[in-house]
């Protein structure tokens, strides 16, 4: 069991172009590719449970769990229990992978974005509302919270309203597709605003190509160029557009990214900037752009903890499904494994013993995720119930593809289905699968096959018999196992698994087999072996 650790460790962690903090608030610690660690770093190199950490009397140790590309301190793999201290980066799975390293910064507490607005003092001159931006930045500035974009943008306007003396303030932020949209606007008299269309979007197009602000203080006075059609035909006095740009650490100096841009005009009065110059505007536009950026990188952060969240339910369901207790009978026996290589896999296996006969099923549903795994249970349970009801197997798998065909969910699946009888008796459908193998004095194959199911409607399905004698073995398994690639691009194959040493070989050794093979690449497909086995 976890236990409490008073002083907890900040550490910030780097996963390709993101950054974050991360509070060890607990220890041991767990890091790697499933959903059920502490920290889930979903990188290929990084094993399922790579790593953990421990805190002991205030020192942080890293404890490799036997990871199968490792874990380096300073660029140097650790094998054993090793402290860590400020100056040392970790790295797993590889040099390039994702690295922890102890931050210098105390966590953060679990002050919000609102707490420090609230303290902030009321403004009642120009120079008491730059203090007020001024704290505010400084004090933002140490959150991460998920719900402080629209506190830190309706502050920004507020104070740079009062600033400018102008009469209206926008923020427009850029969204997922590249397109600027409005987030918030509000008057001199703290109003919400809602409408763009009165605005000078051509002040606005030309501020975010040219890369520099926008300022006219007067459109009356303004060379005449420099005032827009908008600005004429809505009687815009004054318009000042700077740009929300953040430079990425290790960019160069002119290499920004566009968050956003910040829009003051006034309709009825010349703006002057008398009281705020340009330097200073320039100045809260870089502090805002740098707040907005940690607080979005914060949003994201809580949605990936939501992800996580979910995605661990939905790993546990499945695992609920898939754990299967193999019956035990005088006259067969088998086993099964799959191993997904996300957190929730597209394969499924399953095994109904109804007194009469033994059926097993294993079945691989198109792509991978979260919505293979939702048709995959559906499907399991589908299949479940046909097998219960004793329908011939090809009728089943004419009902699945029915199913899946009338939902149009653009996706289909091959499935493998055995039906064995205690005399040896064996019913079986391939629809697009793996031919099964059978071992009988050496290695032959299941013939029969079909379509896979969803992929056309009202396709036909035929199903195969054959007398099993005692001995017998069936083995049915994924392309996850036969298309396991090596580092050289060469695929492990069927025929590896038709080799005289897979004939008595278990679950534990093909597995074993398939990850030597592969070497160092981490699986990109889920792999499942069902073994059967006919005593007589």
């Amino acid at each position: 069991m976890p236990s409490a650790n008073a002083t907890p460790v900040s550490f910030v962690l780097v996963d390709g172009s993101s950054r974050r903090t991360v509070a060890i608030t607990h220890s041991p610690f767990s890091i790697g590719r499933l959903p059920e660690n502490d920290l889930v770093l979903a990188h290929p190199y990084v094993s399922r449970r790579h790593a953990e950490l421990l805190v002991e009397a205030g020192t942080c140790f890293v404890v490799d769990q036997g990871s199968r590309h490792g874990t380096f301190i300073n660029g140097k793999p650790s094998t054993t229990r090793q402290a860590i201290g400020v100056d040392d980066t970790v790295h797993f799975g590889a040099l390039d992978g994702p690295s922890l390293r102890i931050s210098a910064e105390e966590p953060h507490d679990t002050s919000t974005i609102r707490d420090i607005i609230d303290q902030i003092p009321e403004v009642s001159a120009t120079g008491n509302a730059l203090e007020k931006l001024r704290w505010f930045f400084e004090s933002a500035r140490k959150l991460k919270t998920s719900g402080a974009v629209d506190q830190i943008l309706t502050a920004l306007l507020d104070t740079t309203l009062q600033l400018t003396q102008v009469e209206r303030g926008y923020v427009f932020l850029r969204n997922e597709a590249g397109e600027m949209q409005l987030a918030l606007g509000r008057d001199d008299k703290g109003e919400e605003l809602t409408d763009e269309a009165t605005l000078s979007h051509g002040a606005m197009r030309q501020a975010i190509s040219t890369a520099n602000e926008f300022i006219v203080t007067d459109t009356l006075s303004a060379d005449p160029e420099t005032r827009s059609a908008s600005m004429v035909a809505h009687s815009i006095r004054s318009v000042i557009c700077i740009p929300l740009r953040k430079r990425r650490p290790g960019a160069a100096e002119r290499e920004t990214e566009l968050l956003g841009l910040l829009y003051l005009d006034s309709r009825l009065k010349a703006g002057s900037l008398t009281q705020i110059d340009g330097d200073l505007l320039r100045t809260i536009a870089t502090d805002a752009a740098a707040l907005i950026d940690n607080a979005q990188l914060a949003v994201a952060e809580e949605r990936e903890r939501v992800y996580r969240q979910e995605m661990n339910i939905a790993a546990e369901i499945q695992r609920g499904l898939m754990t299967v207790r193999p019956p035990t009978l005088s006259w067969a026996q088998v086993a099964a494994r799959s191993v997904p290589c996300r957190e929730v896999g597209g394969d499924f296996f399953d095994i109904v013993e109804d007194g009469q006969s033994l059926a097993v099923i294993v079945a691989d549903i198109s792509g991978k995720g979260i919505s293979a795994a939702i048709l995959g249970a559906t499907l399991q349970g589908l299949i479940y119930s046909l097998l219960v009801a004793r329908q011939p197997l090809a009728t089943l798998a004419d009902i699945v593809n029915r199913y899946i065909c009338s939902k149009n969910v653009e996706k289909y699946a091959t499935m493998a289905i055995l039906r064995i009888s205690p005399k040896g008796h064996l019913e079986y459908v391939n629809c697009g699968h793996v031919p099964p193998f059978l071992y009988s004095n050496g290695c032959s194959r299941l013939p029969e096959s079909n379509l896979p199911v969803g992929l056309i409607e009202g396709a036909p399905f035929n199903s195969g018999e054959l007398q099993l004698r005692p001995g017998n073995r069936v083995l049915i398994v994924t392309d996850g196992v036969t298309e396991a690639a090596a580092p050289d691009g060469e695929f492990f194959g069927e025929a590896r698994l038709a080799d005289s040493e897979f004939e008595s070989a278990t679950l534990d050794d093909i597995f074993l087999q398939v990850e030597r093979f592969a070497g160092t690449l981490a699986a990109d497909d889920d792999c499942t072996v069902l073994d059967v086995r006919y005593l007589g």
